[in-house]
């Protein structure tokens, strides 16, 4: 390449390093527009969402001052000097851990039951007819969109405070979302076997169960225990609103200052949903090959 431009008319040459110059200059100028559109889109971004820096520096200190006391026991101590102390009511707290990971089990079994059962309704080619894939899909649509812990908030005023208000709104959340991520996968499917049942004769259930479900399934398996692991965490935080599990402990804690408490429940937590993670990703290495990343 470079002895054939060496050996072009020096005018020519000219030419080519001018274009070249120029087309390196539009790309940078338009990479700088780009930079000052999105400063500009931020900035709008930040003050109607009324983001005062100055208020963040000013207060940053209380943020790390109350780290500092969830670290803290009561006699002044830190946590890590005294387990017993820190940890003392670990017997209540995985029990209530227990009762969160239950809720998110049978929360999300729930919906991953009903978004399978609605999936193939709401995929664009396996739906039966266009106004019911239009009815399934907003269904899907709002049950995914409204946060799960309104949908919390909303059981537990029409059931009161307990564990089923956090199934409930895990299984409708659920449902929404996996709801949507199984019709994806159903849409990528191959339509061919679908064909070749089809010729046989054979009915619009039958072509799913046999020519599109062997297809998906191990998707369907991967995105559910993806989303246990979701769910956990949303378990966690459905408890702030007396929807069951350890969130509700957090709650209390943190209302009456019982700093060193918070830190043990959260401390608790995290590991918790470390180990979920872990135990999930093996389990689906195990089930569809490949190795387990932590």
């Amino acid at each position: 390449m470079t002895s054939a431009v060496s050996i072009l008319p020096e005018q020519q040459l000219a030419s080519l390093n001018e274009a070249y110059r120029m087309a390196v200059r539009r790309k940078r100028l338009r990479g700088l527009f780009s930079a000052a559109l999105f400063a500009a889109a931020l900035t709008l971004a930040a003050i109607g969402s009324e983001v005062n820096l100055r208020t963040l520096f000013t207060h940053f200190g209380n943020f790390i001052s109350y780290f500092d006391r969830i670290l803290t026991l009561d006699d002044h101590t830190r946590v890590w000097t005294n387990f017993g102390e820190w940890f003392w009511g670990w017997q209540k707290w995985l029990k209530l851990l227990g009762e969160t990971i239950l809720i998110s089990y049978v929360g999300t079994l729930t919906g991953a039951v009903l978004a399978f059962a609605l999936n193939f309704l709401a995929a664009e080619n396996t739906s039966p007819a266009p106004w019911l894939r239009f009815v399934v899909r907003r269904a899907l649509e709002f049950a995914r969109t409204v946060p799960g812990i309104v949908f919390a908030l909303i059981f537990v005023i029409a059931f009161g405070l307990g564990p089923m208000a956090g199934v409930l709104a895990i299984a409708i959340h659920s449902t929404g979302a996996l709801g949507k991520l199984f019709s994806e996968i159903v849409e990528n499917a191959d339509m061919k076997p679908v064909e070749g049942v089809r010729s046989t004769g054979a009915s619009w259930l039958s072509c799913m169960r046999f020519a599109v479900l062997p297809q998906v399934t191990a998707g369907y398996a991967s995105y559910a225990l993806l989303r246990f692991e979701i769910n956990v965490r949303e378990a966690s935080v459905m408890g702030f609103v007396g929807a069951g599990g350890i969130g509700q402990e957090l709650v209390v804690a943190i209302r009456k200052f019982y700093y060193s408490d918070v830190s043990a429940i959260l401390v608790t937590i995290i590991i918790t949903v470390f180990l979920i993670d872990i135990a999930t990703g093996w389990l689906r290495a195990r089930l569809f090959g490949g190795e387990a990343r932590a």
